[in-house]
């Protein structure tokens, strides 16, 4: 495999289709993505897998809906890890990027040397989509339980979709000849198609706190399909997910060549922010003077840091809120 190759995999969501099996999936590889959201912030290890997690099961669902916008994926706890959040911008053009962004808010003495999902309490795994202007926004929520965020999630899709769903993910730190450390990541989400059929209805399901799950929702034929896949699936390695010795492609075929895989046009996505002053200037149009000057600091200016990309914005306090003052000296 060449350089070029390599390259020409990172970052890139590959969609496909088990023809046998009726399913779906995606491939994500996330390298660059995950540098430019966890290079922000020093996030103890923890931390760092949590939010790792995050934005690989955010580019997977990301990209297996058609958005208009945005998709959001949030978690709120009462343990050491209070927030993680991210958003998935859909691409603005045909054959633009999406933009993938995350961030978590935490308490640092709280944070213990367990794994990621330790540092969770009770809480929330929530869903959002918003589609633009004029669009009603979209929100599902599922309780924080089975021993990691990729559960949250398929019990999400179980839950409120009603859509069996299976995610493998693999990520952490990559030391390679001549290259600096930095992160990779990689996973495959597959998703049963979705029948013409009644709801599922019941007291209860196989899942965690009796929330429905995946071998809930399938029967007969369907059964048998969706468990052969998950079986298939759960043969590949980590060093496969993560790459980058072996394309998605070749991992489609090495799992799923009895399946009929059948591949789409892959989707590229990077690191992106949608923050910049007209936006900050635009949350600080609703208060006073006097509001404004509360907020300023002992050089005295307003200044603000957007959580999700680092960047610090220093403003004049005369300039901003609703009573702000043009360069003529004239109320805005």
């Amino acid at each position: 495999m060449t350089l070029i190759d390599k390259i020409a995999w990172d970052d890139t969501v590959l969609p496909f289709q088990l023809d046998r099996a009726d399913v779906r999936g995606r491939i994500a590889r996330l390298d660059g993505v995950l540098s430019g959201v966890l290079k922000q912030h020093d996030y103890p290890p923890a931390v760092e897998a949590l939010v790792a997690e995050m934005a690989l099961l955010t580019a997977l669902i990301g990209q297996s809906i058609k958005l208009r916008w945005k998709l959001s994926l949030q978690v709120q706890s009462r343990g050491a890890v209070r927030m993680i959040a991210t958003d998935y911008y859909g691409p603005e053009k045909e054959g633009e990027p999406a933009r993938i962004r995350a961030y978590a808010s935490f308490d640092r003495d709280r944070v213990t040397d367990g794994a990621g999902f330790d540092q969770l309490d009770e809480g929330y795994f929530a869903v959002l989509i918003d589609q633009g202007q004029d669009m009603r926004p979209y929100q599902g929520i599922t309780p924080i339980a089975g021993g990691s965020l990729t559960a949250c999630a398929e019990a999400y899709f179980a839950q409120s979709e009603q859509l069996p769903t299976r995610f493998e993910l693999s990520f952490g730190k990559s030391s390679e000849p001549g290259v600096e450390e930095h992160w990779r990541g990689g996973g495959v989400m597959l998703q049963h198609m979705p029948k013409a059929s009644p709801s599922v209805s019941g007291e209860g399901g196989s899942g965690d706190d009796g929330l429905l799950a995946a071998e809930d929702l399938v029967h007969g034929d369907d059964e048998e399909n969706w468990n052969r896949v998950n079986i298939l699936l759960s043969s590949v390695e980590e060093m496969e997910l993560i790459g980058p010795s072996v394309p998605p492609t070749e991992l489609l075929v090495r799992l799923f060549h009895e399946e009929q895989p059948r591949v789409y046009d892959a989707q590229s996505v990077q690191f992106g922010c949608t923050c910049s002053e007209d936006r900050v200037r635009q949350s600080l149009s609703i208060y006073s003077a006097k509001d404004i000057e509360k907020m300023t600091n002992d050089d005295g200016r307003v200044t603000a840091d957007c959580q999700f990309c680092g960047t610090h914005y220093d403003l004049d306090p005369l300039s901003v809120g609703f009573e702000a003052v043009k360069n003529d000296g004239d109320p805005a």
